[in-house]
């Protein structure tokens, strides 16, 4: 099992701030933060840094990729019945599994509660999302039946036909 990296084992505070510094510093001048961190108390060498800001950088960058590209397809195809939003929460329950799964960094560095409560909070969010995406279903088949039952039969609309209109909406 690899070594677990010094940047891994920082505390909240100070990877918080590590983070910060290397967004702000265009993730370059690896050498100055590595001066930085040992004036916070921090024993973390510039090739250790850079190692980990490559890995942060290319995270980043894919997620901004899979932003841009989810406002792309938005844009492209709007999502009214929240096929997208389903498929989000499919893939970030998948890659909580993975990181479960493959473990890279060491148990003691995951919250398994708050994992745990994430995925609960995805499962009841893609409950209530298909429960609301049912009730606009029949809520727009109510108002469909409404303006049916209130067509006039003129013009040739017989009650027949208003029959084989409801049985193709599957309303009664």
């Amino acid at each position: 099992m690899p070594q677990v990296s010094k940047v891994q084992r920082l505390n909240e505070d100070d990877k918080s701030w590590l983070d910060q510094e290397l967004v702000k510093r265009g993730f370059s001048g690896y050498q100055e933060l590595e001066e930085l961190c040992q004036n916070r108390g921090i024993d973390i060498s510039s090739s250790a840094l850079h190692r980990y800001g490559s890995s942060f950088r290319e995270r980043l960058d894919q997620v901004k990729l899979i932003t841009e590209q989810a406002r792309a397809v938005v844009a492209e195809a709007p999502d009214d019945e929240g096929a997208v939003n389903e498929a989000l929460m499919r893939l970030v329950q998948e890659r909580l599994f993975a990181v479960i799964r493959d473990a890279q960094i060491p148990t003691e560095g995951i919250d398994l509660p708050k994992l745990a409560k994430a995925i609960a909070d995805l499962g009841r969010a893609s409950v209530s999302q298909k429960r609301l995406a049912a009730e606009a279903r029949k809520e727009l088949l109510e108002e469909q039946r409404k303006k049916l039952d209130a067509l006039d039969s003129k013009g040739g609309v017989t009650a027949e036909t208003k029959q084989a209109i409801r049985d193709a909406l599957g309303i009664s």
